[in-house]
């Protein structure tokens, strides 16, 4: 297992490397003019000549990309070319929303995927199949912004003023907040590694209201959450449906399972105490698969529904050519896709002895 890990992690070198110069490059072909669009469109040639010599963008791109390199390696994000802030700084406050959107999805998309996938299983050909099939198929064929407006439409317009009403837009209701849980635990001399922490769960509305017992914000983060997370994680829960009824089935008609039912065992136990555990391979597979998708899914989502997060951050600097912004939530998004699917391959070896990692 250690060697298993230690060979992994050392594979993450040259993906990164990748992806930084993937990104790195297409970032710099996006049409536009830093200078224009930072200073305006009245800068002179020269103002804009000097703007550029200090952001240093003037230089060939082999040497961007080298001190690039060279920032990453001391920790250094840079800073964005459009509000001057550090990149650590807007990644702190965007990254928690969008890890929150995200989960959320995922739990929405297991929680129902799974269980209409073992209905459909268990009931072949049924009505109850047929139907989550067809569910299924229209979940994945559904456009995400499509979704996004139509839900959008019907909570927050069509069932204004009855109890199915739903916010459309942002993360709270305006004029609540939440403090910080250094504020809310009083944590004083907090440095290095454990104010990034802290101050990364301070920015995760949800869990910073549920950690501070502020019920009243915990309840209205949630009902923000509802429609964004049902949106982005639609696509997700018909795929997990259709992975799940699959695997049962391969499954259910295999030797081991004919022999627990001839030994008299109840169905429910044969279910789930010898088919599912061993069908669930595939299904952990395509969760992982899926939640590193959320997160590029998340884009279209949070700009429909004003979420301030990675995605919302994105498109506005790919509009203002923020190169720092841009590199860093696209390494960040695959950083965590990768450890994802890490995690995922770990779980193979709990769930069938039969792999050996090492």
């Amino acid at each position: 297992m250690i060697s298993f890990l230690i060979r992994r992690l050392l594979l993450l070198i040259p993906v990164l490397l990748g992806i930084l110069v993937i990104t790195f490059t297409l970032a710099r072909l996006i049409p536009g003019d830093p200078c224009t669009i930072a200073l305006g469109e009245h800068a002179t040639p020269e103002v804009c000549r000097q703007y550029l010599d200090r952001m240093g963008l003037n230089d060939s791109l082999p040497t961007q990309f080298l001190r690039y390199l060279v920032s990453l390696a001391h920790g250094d994000l840079g800073n964005s070319i459009r509000t001057n802030q550090t990149v650590a700084s807007i990644v702190l406050l965007r990254l928690p929303m969008t890890l929150e959107l995200a989960s959320c999805a995922m739990l929405f998309a297991t929680a129902v995927g799974i269980p209409l996938g073992i209905i459909a299983a268990l009931r072949r050909n049924s009505a109850a199949d047929v139907t989550t099939m067809i569910l299924a198929n229209v979940g994945v064929s559904m456009p995400v912004f499509f979704l996004g407006l139509l839900l959008a439409y019907l909570f927050a317009i069509v069932f204004k003023g009855t109890p199915l009403w739903l916010p459309p837009s942002a993360r709270l209701t305006a004029g609540l907040s939440t403090k910080s849980l250094i504020e809310t635990f009083n944590l004083q001399g907090l440095q290095g590694l454990s104010l990034v922490v802290v101050t990364f769960l301070s920015n995760m509305v949800t869990f910073n209201s549920l950690v501070s017992g502020n019920w009243k914000v915990l309840q209205d983060a949630a009902r923000h959450l509802i429609l964004p997370a049902v949106t982005v994680g639609t696509i997700p829960l018909a795929i997990i449906a259709r992975m799940t009824r699959s695997s049962l089935l391969d499954v259910m008609g295999l030797d081991y399972v004919r022999t627990a039912r001839a030994k008299g065992l109840k169905e429910r136990l044969v279910v789930f105490r010898h088919a599912f555990r061993n069908a669930l391979l595939p299904i952990i597979t395509i969760v992982g698969l899926q939640l590193g998708g959320l997160l590029g899914g998340a884009i279209l989502t949070e700009t429909i529904f004003g979420l301030p997060g990675m995605g919302t951050i994105m498109v506005q600097s790919i509009y203002a050519r923020d190169y720092p912004v841009l590199q860093a939530a696209v390494v960040l998004i695959a950083l965590i896709f990768v450890f994802v699917n890490l995690i995922v391959d770990i779980s193979y070896a709990y769930l069938d002895p039969r792999i050996r990692l090492q």
